[in-house]
């Protein structure tokens, strides 16, 4: 019983699985670990045997036999679509049926059990943080503390060129958009905001000021039903008044957001079995800083030195180096640079390769 994508010469090590699963993980691709738990002779595995199945079935490693291979992908591929762990039986032995053990009929000739655990791993959901503002960063920070992608769209628009709409926001794949502009462009923020299809929209602001943007929403075009996505404010009152600890509560309306929709869908499937969630890949997340267009498009270039967003057609500090332009906020960055160029560029590279480590940006 031969089940893997790869000749035996290729065949991966536990090393090589866990390489694969953290590069999917960085790419934000759907995987399943299958683990075997239980292996009856006669069979060609052993118990503590893995393989990693992804979205599109691609196989890579081993559990055991090449007939029960279908068996194995589909159940796997069933659990990444419901995001939920599952048991599954492969065996012709008359068993007592067992609640949470999915059982199939051994296809192979020569019988044999297997018994196998699938775990699966789905991309976290996305929060787009919109402002330039100390809370902001904080609250990209915290939010990823807890388990959320999120990045910083700090630039909503600027002299009428929208460096993140809601188109942008669609295409990052943003499941939910926290609104920390606190006084800069709020109402385009807001408005890009709803505009996009995230599941919900968090504003920081007061009751006061919460009930004026929601007016001033109104008078822009948007409906009531999409009005019923906006919280406002963010999160859970806890009398904040540093950033941090706005960002705190913020996010903690992020987090109960989160459980609340996760409990409706798994109310939803229990109702209805047959329900699934996405699957495809998510591009890879950026730092916390700048999302929306790429730097060519938008036309903003991520200074090296100090992390602080450049407008490329209003730089005044430029090096040409390696037959490359860099742009600068400041005469005193470009002056840093030009000291040890391959450094600021080495340290950038690697910021952007560890999305899981914000770079300090801009305040």
């Amino acid at each position: 019983m031969n089940v893997h994508a790869e000749s035996s010469e290729t065949l991966p090590d536990a090393a090589d699985l866990l390489q694969l699963e953290q590069r999917l993980i960085d790419a934000g691709a759907p995987f399943a670990v299958v683990t075997v738990i239980r292996a009856a002779p006669p069979t060609s595995t052993h118990v503590g045997a893995q393989a990693l199945v992804e979205a599109s079935g691609a196989l890579h490693g081993w559990v055991g036999g090449g007939c029960s291979q279908t068996i194995v992908i589909e159940a796997a591929r069933q659990s990444i679509r419901t995001g939920q762990p599952r048991r599954v039986r492969i065996s012709n032995d008359p068993t007592a049926a067992e609640a949470e053990v999915e059982a199939h009929a051994m296809p192979c000739a020569s019988n044999g059990t297997l018994e196998l655990f699938i775990q699966p791993t789905v991309p976290a959901p996305l929060v787009a943080v919109l402002g330039a503002t100390p809370a902001a960063r904080e609250a990209c920070v915290l939010a990823r503390r807890v388990g959320f992608r999120a990045s910083i769209a700090a630039d909503v628009a600027r002299a009428g060129q929208p460096g993140v709409d809601a188109a942008a926001l669609d295409r990052a794949g943003t499941a939910f958009v926290l609104v920390a502009t606190q006084g800069e462009r709020d109402e385009d923020a807001l408005e890009a905001a709803l505009r996009s299809a995230a599941v919900a929209v968090l504003l920081i602001a007061s009751h006061r000021k919460a009930e004026q943007l929601r007016a001033a929403m109104r008078l822009r075009g948007i409906e009531e039903t999409r009005l019923a996505a906006l919280h406002a404010p963010a999160g859970p009152a806890i009398h904040a008044h540093t950033p941090q600890e706005i960002a705190l509560g913020a996010v903690a309306g992020l987090v109960a957001l989160r459980h609340e929709m996760e409990e409706a869908a798994a109310r939803a499937q229990a109702a209805a079995p047959q329900a699934s969630i996405a699957t495809e890949a998510v591009p890879p997340l950026p730092p916390c800083e700048a999302l929306g267009a790429p730097v060519e498009e938008a036309g903003w270039y991520v200074n090296p030195v100090c992390g602080m967003s450049v407008e490329i057609a209003k730089a005044k500090h430029v090096v040409d180096y390696g037959g490359r332009k860099v742009y600068f906020c400041c005469d005193c960055c470009k002056t840093e640079f030009e000291r040890a160029p391959e450094r600021y560029l080495a340290a950038a590279q690697d910021a952007a390769a560890r999305p899981g480590d914000p770079p300090a940006g801009k305040q």
